[in-house]
């Protein structure tokens, strides 16, 4: 049973009725200050971190524009992606790098045509639309949709212009459909190596239930676009992206000194970081919750994997999250959604609530300790996740313990 759906779940109305209450002043009161704070400036305004109105769109709109000029690959190095970026908002412009794979340029091309705010409407429905589409499926209640579009990690996505949406998309279409579409499975998770932090559990969860043909075909996938991407741009995009794009990334991100970023990584390695701790004791502590997260799904996949797809789930996405050191408050848009099906269905103990909701708040916790460089945020998806298997091992005692009494029962008959 691989179904996400609550059709029939009776949806816990005071959990819901609270987020969405709760949701709506909240993005009331960021519309406000986002809006009052924007600069007018041309060619494109700035918001009150003096990057452009949609930040992170404009470097997917940049992977666009390059997609149809000579050597793409140049822009890993900032300095030359910063030159280009000057010359479009002027040389005050604070600079970005380039920090996606190359393959994005494959999606990114159409944007690439049009103006950059054009384009990020045009990116902004589209990813709304998919979201609203797939959402629909696994809501009995279609009210949960408004929680679920005024969470903070979507009204991050929306200020960012990032994937969130479709990336949340497609897990829930991934997470749902494992047994019963299993080559459609396999291409998305191949896709989802376009951000690829978002599917670096996936190879555990499907080896350790034994999904192996879907294992193949997002192998296949994934080789696919590697290769599709460099016939289109040339083969040494991929190694500017191996050996310049990746390494600049960990120096300006994880390495940096000033812990610029601690506000919008909710990551164990981030929150250490942010204690002003060395790069290898960050990554050390990093590293242990990463096996913990690991034996989690392999012990839930393969010996659990018959459990409640709905708790199934929520624990791996709860583990995509605190097992890697790479992620933004914004990705966490997946989990979030299934927090609140789960809530909904009141299928969670008082602490399972407890760390549902906070993990619905989580990138709001996290911009708001962050900015002091405060630990502990990067905790609840953990806590969440050991919330789940603590339900999944009663859930199998449970079993057992039926298991042995009907065994008895039948002996004495």
């Amino acid at each position: 049973m691989t179904s996400l759906s609550i059709s029939r779940w009776q949806p816990n109305h005071s959990n819901v009725r609270i987020l969405t209450i709760a949701s709506s002043i909240f993005v009331v009161l960021t519309a406000v200050v986002y809006v009052w704070k924007i600069k007018w400036v041309t060619p494109i305004p700035h918001d009150a971190t003096t990057l452009v109105v949609g930040r992170d769109f404009l470097n997917f709109w940049m992977y666009g524009r390059a997609a149809w000029g000579a050597d793409p690959g140049q822009f890993y190095d900032p300095h030359a992606y910063n030159a280009v970026l000057m010359t479009l908002l002027g040389p005050d412009y604070p600079g970005q790098n380039w920090s996606y794979p190359p393959s994005v340029m494959l999606v990114a091309a159409p944007f690439g045509r049009l103006g950059y705010f054009p384009a990020l409407l045009c990116w902004t429905v589209l990813g709304l639309g998919i979201f609203v589409v797939v959402m629909r499926r696994f809501t009995e209640d279609h009210r949960l949709l408004i929680p679920m579009l005024f969470s903070p990690a979507a009204i991050f996505c929306l200020m960012s212009g990032q994937s969130s949406f479709l990336t949340a998309a497609m897990l829930f279409v991934v997470l749902s459909s494992l047994d019963r579409r299993p080559h459609l499975v396999g291409i998305l998770i191949g896709l989802l190596t376009l951000k690829p932090q978002l599917g670096l559990m996936f190879p555990i969860m499907l080896a350790a239930s034994g999904r192996w043909r879907v294992f193949l075909v997002a192998g296949i996938t994934a080789a696919f676009i590697v290769a599709v991407t460099a016939a289109a741009f040339g083969p040494e995009v991929w190694s500017d992206f191996i050996f310049k794009g990746i390494p600049i990334q960990n120096n300006l991100i994880l390495a940096d000194p000033e812990r610029v970023a601690t506000p919008f990584y909710p990551t164990i390695f981030m929150n250490i970081r942010g204690l002003n701790t060395s790069y290898a004791t960050a990554m050390t502590v990093q590293l242990c919750f990463s096996v913990l997260a690991v034996g989690a799904v392999v012990y839930a996949y393969r010996f659990r994997k018959d459990a409640d797809p709905q708790l199934l789930a929520a624990l791996f996405l709860s583990c995509s999250v605190f097992g890697i050191p790479y992620l933004l408050a914004y990705d966490t848009m997946a989990m979030t959604c299934m927090a609140v099906i789960l809530l909904a269905g009141d299928k969670l103990d008082t602490r399972g609530q407890i760390a549902a909701k906070l993990v619905y708040w989580l990138p709001l916790i996290q911009m708001g300790l962050g900015q002091f460089h405060i630990p502990g945020p990067a905790l609840i998806p953990a806590i969440f996740a050991v919330t789940i298997l603590m339900h999944l091992r009663r859930g199998h005692n449970s079993e057992t313990r039926a298991a042995s009494v009907q065994s008895a029962q039948d002996v004495l008959v």
